[in-house]
């Protein structure tokens, strides 16, 4: 219940946080988890998602959750997931790519072998692969929703803003300068800094509508330097 809205249904942002919670289910159970990974002073963190949804599942509605590592290959790597329902009936499907980082340098470092070992690679999903980097228009047509303040529960245990709360940021951005409620068939997140506890975010709009009864809002999270923390692109259904 406490993961879906108004209409009883998941929410957009809910299931990203069980595609991340899959994921970190799947960490902890292998054999470099999170606390080896601490030990070297290492995280994995998240540069893009793209996550396709064909319909969220209404409350009470069982649901099967998963994820594939697909390829790992330098600093990289990438990783699917999915949402089901028990009969097969693909809800959602999404794409991935995670650079591992030294914590204290904040540099990307190669994967070593034991952690390439401990993710079993499998054939990557069938969807459509689009580019990870989203581009900003080059003008001043974006339309500035309320600024405010990261505070403590914005951040994970790294201590910088969750990944999915750029996505709440970006939708609540668009909910407030737009009204719109209608369900996301498509969200993009390019991830570029991170901010961390007290930095001041600035969320910008813009909107594009693709002639389908679609509308495309793509939302900037700047900090004060107008230099972004993330890009969001979301897609709404026409109905």
């Amino acid at each position: 219940y406490s993961e879906t809205g108004t209409d009883m249904k998941l929410r957009a942002d809910a299931l990203i946080d069980n595609f991340q919670n899959c994921s970190t289910f799947q960490t902890i159970d292998s054999p470099v988890g999170m606390d080896v990974l601490k030990e070297r002073g290492l995280a994995w963190v998240i540069n893009s998602w793209q996550i396709d949804i064909n319909r969220l599942p209404s409350l009470g509605e069982r649901v099967i959750v998963g994820t594939i590592p697909y390829e790992m290959k330098g600093f990289l790597g990438l990783r699917n997931f999915f949402m089901d329902t028990e009969e097969g009936e693909r809800l959602a499907a999404a794409n991935s790519v995670w650079s591992l980082i030294d914590i204290e340098k904040a540099s990307p470092v190669r994967v070593a072998p034991d952690i390439i070992a401990a993710y079993p690679l499998d054939e990557r999903l069938d969807m459509e692969y689009l580019p990870r980097k989203l581009v900003i228009p080059g003008d001043d047509k974006g339309a500035e929703c309320t600024s405010f303040t990261i505070q403590e529960k914005h951040l994970d245990s790294n201590l910088h803003v969750n990944n999915v709360q750029y996505i709440r940021m970006a939708l609540d951005c668009i909910t407030q300068e737009k009204g719109e409620k209608r369900t996301p068939v498509r969200i993009r997140a390019d991830y570029r800094q991170q901010a961390r506890l007290g930095d001041e975010v600035i969320p910008r709009i813009y909107t594009d509508d693709n002639g389908d009864g679609r509308a495309v809002y793509l939302v900037t999270l700047d900090n004060t330097d107008k230099s972004a923390y993330a890009v969001v692109e979301i897609t709404v259904s026409g109905s």
